[in-house]
């Protein structure tokens, strides 16, 4: 099953030219790195302007390794006087709906507008810290020059240990896995400067057998990347695009080179593929040899022993959740020089005499597990590799992945560097954010994916202020921040002293580890190699117990912070409260791209672990409001949204369900007069939409990236941030915390269409609101005309249920995607939905005409018994 499952996924990953209006794939300027350089720069010019860069280092012979730049001011003073505007035209709205409060049915009027002035102030929330928009540019050119000898081939940049983590290879495919191993160790870094450790917190066999498989391959792979220079270089995705500029100086090699490791690395994947049959029978083989009285069957590995980690028949201490430590080197840290390939043979038929066949360290992990404790998830095994790590190669800096993004930018590690060893303020800088990028989103992005308003937008705002939040992936980090120690620009005590002061109660009872903090918080160190003799061996495995953080402060004030869903915004945060900045860094390109579900329900459970942990985190020591003075202000009210926007979808679930009250009654009673009330209503959301044009500028998104995250978010406030909010309410009440489900990354996708995951309907519960605001509003529109036709055109009626209708129309269009979601393979075919809704409402509007005409007091009488629905509505003049 799940060999079947792996070969599924394999059409799946393979990436396309871009077309359409989305991002099938990367888009097409990146294949080219010239051009995409190019079109960036245009876009730039228009929008962006270099700042003077000021608070320059006294040691001015250090070159700046960034450029600053700044939205223009022709675009943004327009922006925040209109965002001033709003403000204005909101307080405007409040002064006025108090003076002319209803009298009639007050508890409806004052509902509505705890409503609004929660909507203000949410809004208010999101935007005060959109308002100094910054880019910041890495410069290549500079790094190299301060860094990297050209003459002897020396290195000085610091080491980098990567971090991938994964859990389960049917859930996470394997093959996202081997590619995210294989970008890794080909990426365009100094081999001896960095190193490669896979997190596998399920404890499967397969995984490590497949990093062996990908040891071997990598020996062709990585030297045919350096060769011709390819981008990118994970080989799925290389593979997977027809066409593509050379970039290298052996254009007549590469042809031959291209097909010959092409056809390499399909055996590579069958022999993934086959890796849990092979595993299987190879075990059954060893079992009935070493038969046991208990009937126990293990699982063995290749070297006749069995594996000490979860076996394909669980039994005691080897199954999920209760399994030995483990910590396997399978690529030794190579040495400092470099050793080129051989010439072309018969045996060999590459030519690598001029290429660097090194290949960086990696290891393989799967921390303990034992009934009874909390192994908090990914942070717990982040965590674990933190502690590994420290005593393997030690290096300065870290990155982190999830085990289905790659390498898509072989430069981007040098670009984090840029911003950690810059001399103006590198050494407070905590963190380097990259954007999300994904493969394989439908054309038209159904279910805003690529979430370009978020990335390119609110995280691009944050870049003014303290920094952008931790996104969870695609993130480098400096180590020493980590392990919970404040910015040079706080820290009172120096790092030997605060090791001496707090080492017993802080990092746990390993003095090897202690030792390695004061070189790992060096940024200047590099990574040297270590030779795995029985007391080093020893103390990783403590490092991995999982009593190790027992009585210490790690998952709070160290490392990844625990107990909540969203562990990587609310370690970022701890980070900015103690005085760290990050940096946001976009470069053409993409440094890294990844995958994304775009099956409805699956997107949704996405969001709603999202949209938990957020609340999450405002019901916790990690509430804003709690953050000490050195944060900025602005970045504390930025937290402050993060962690309480979906408190506001309830609101707007109840406003998108109020025309049930416009079903049984002639009046829409909200508010007095009404015209005025509609006049009011449009300005202000017209002026939001005017904020947002300002901002898809800036942003340099698309009008659909716009559109999508609007409609979105309506489906989300809909059904998802709701039941987030009712999660949290349980969690406070009961004191039980809140279970979310990782997101699968199987797909439904086969070679004949590879969005197929698109059109699968996995009904869920989660549905259920949405699709009910879907019905009530399909209904309040049949009615709206029902009216219009029973009362006439012109009448007062009449005209305020048109009035209405504007609005559920509004409604309906921002589910649109929604309903297409829900059709399944019929969403294929828009024409149907559309004939489906005329015919709704066609319906309910004979319906209601036929009603009123054969009972003209019906509605009437019923709206008075529901609660004297004429009186409340009064007269609207």
């Amino acid at each position: 099953m799940a060999a079947a499952v792996t070969r599924r996924i394999n059409a799946s990953l393979h990436v396309e030219p871009a077309s359409g209006n989305g991002e099938s794939g990367r888009d097409s300027e990146a294949d080219d790195p010239a051009m995409a350089k190019r079109i960036n720069d245009a876009k730039d010019s228009d929008v962006w302007v270099a700042v003077q860069e000021g608070d320059m280092p006294a040691d001015s012979s250090r070159p700046l390794l960034f450029r600053t730049m700044k939205v223009k001011g022709s675009i943004l003073h327009p922006y925040r006087f209109v965002i001033l505007l709003r403000l204005i035209a909101i307080v405007a709205f409040f002064v006025w709906r108090i003076r002319r409060r209803n009298h009639d049915g007050v508890w409806l009027w004052a509902m509505s507008m705890v409503g609004d002035v929660w909507f203000g102030f949410s809004w208010l929330l999101n935007q005060l810290p959109k308002l100094n928009p910054v880019k910041r540019v890495p410069d290549l050119t500079a790094v190299r020059d301060q860094y990297e000898s050209s003459t002897s081939g020396e290195s000085r940049l610091p080491g980098i240990d990567v971090f991938v983590t994964t859990v389960d290879p049917v859930d996470e495919p394997i093959l996202y896995t081997v590619n995210s191993i294989l970008s890794i160790l080909a990426t365009d870094y100094p081999v001896e400067k960095y190193a490669c450790y896979l997190s596998d917190d399920g404890g499967t066999l397969v995984h490590y057998e497949a990093m062996f498989e990908v040891a071997s391959f990598a020996k062709l792979w990585v030297p045919f990347c350096r060769k011709h220079n390819v981008e990118p270089r994970a080989p799925e995705s290389y593979f997977g695009v027809k066409r593509r500029a050379y970039t290298g100086r052996m254009q007549e090699e590469f042809t031959t080179d291209h097909r010959r490791v092409r056809r390499e690395y399909e055996e590579f994947k069958v022999r993934i593929d086959s890796l849990f049959n092979t595993i299987y029978q190879r075990s059954e083989a060893y079992n009935r040899k070493d038969t046991k009285e208990d009937g126990v069957r293990a699982t063995w590995m290749a070297d006749g022993t069995q594996w000490p980690g979860t076996w394909i028949e669980q039994a005691e201490n080897h199954r999920k959740g209760q399994h030995a430590g483990i910590v396997k080197v399978i690529l030794n840290q190579p040495s400092h020089k470099p050793q080129p390939g051989s010439a072309a043979s018969l045996d060999n038929p590459f030519d690598f005499r001029n290429v660097d066949m090194r290949l960086p360290m990696l290891v393989y992990l799967s921390r303990e597990k034992r009934p009874g404790y909390n192994h908090q998830k990914k942070a717990g095994a982040m965590n674990a590799m933190l502690r590994v790590s420290a005593l393997l190669s030690n290096a300065p800096f870290l990155i982190n992945f999830d085990c289905d993004h790659y390498i898509n930018n072989s430069q981007a590690f040098r670009a984090s560097m840029c911003f950690m060893l810059d001399p103006r303020d590198g050494q407070n800088t905590a963190f380097v954010q990259f954007p999300q990028r994904f493969d394989d989103i439908d054309p038209t992005d159904r279910y805003a994916n690529h979430n370009r308003v978020f990335f390119d937008g609110t995280m691009l705002s944050l870049n003014g202020l303290q920094g952008p939040s931790y996104l969870g992936t695609g993130t480098m980090f400096r180590r020493a921040a980590l392990y919970g120690m404040e910015p040079p620009r706080w820290r009172v005590d120096s790092i030997n002293k605060v090791l001496i002061k707090d080492k017993a109660k802080q990092y746990g009872r390993s003095t090897l580890f202690i030792h390695s903090m004061l070189d790992g918080a060096n940024q200047e160190r590099s990574l040297t190699p270590v030779f795995l003799e029985e007391s080093v061996s020893s103390e990783l495995t403590t490092l991995m117990t999982c009593a190790y953080e027992d009585g210490t402060p790690w998952g709070r004030d160290v490392g990844w912070v625990y107990n909540i869903a969203t562990e990587d915004v609310v370690t970022g945060f701890r980070m900015h409260r103690q005085g760290w900045r990050s940096i946001y860094c976009s470069i053409e390109p993409a440094a890294f791209r990844g995958t994304a579900p775009i099956n409805l329900t699956e997107r949704l459970l996405q969001v709603l672990r999202w949209s938990g942990g957020s609340l999450e985190m405002f019901f916790s020591h990690s509430n804003a409001f709690l953050a000490g003075p050195r944060m900025h202000p602005l970045q504390r009210i930025a937290y402050l949204n993060m962690s309480t926007y979906p408190i506001v979808t309830i609101f707007i679930l109840a406003y998108n369900l109020f025309p049930v009250m416009w079903l049984i009654s002639e009046q829409f009673y909200i508010q007095r007069p009404f015209g005025s009330y509609i006049m009011y209503l449009v300005a202000i959301i017209a002026m939001i939409h005017v904020i947002g044009m300002f901002e898809v500028k800036w942003a340099s998104i698309t009008l659909l990236d716009w559109c999508r995250n609007e409609q979105f978010y309506m489906i989300g406030a809909t059904g998802v941030y709701p039941t987030a909010v009712l999660y949290m309410v349980m969690k406070l009440i009961t004191g039980k915390g809140i279970h979310f489900r990782l997101t699968s990354k199987q797909t439904e996708a086969c070679s004949n269409d590879k969005f197929a995951d698109l059109y699968v309907v996995r009904w869920v519960p989660l549905l259920i609101p949405t699709i009910a605001v879907l019905v009530v509003n399909v209904a309040a529109v049949g009615v709206a005309i029902g009216k219009a036709v029973t009362w006439g055109m012109f009448t007062e009626q009449a005209q305020h249920a048109i009035l209405g209708m504007v609005f559920n129309v509004w409604i309906l269009v921002l589910l649109y995607p929604f309903a297409l979601g829900i059709m399944g393979h019929w969403g294929k075919k828009p024409a149907i939905l559309f004939f489906m809704l005329v015919m709704a409402i066609s319906t309910v509007a004979v319906m209601y005409v036929t009603f009123h005409a054969t009972d003209p007091t019906g509605w009437s009488e019923m709206a008075t018994s529901f609660g004297k629905g004429e009186s409340l509505a009064g007269s609207s003049g």
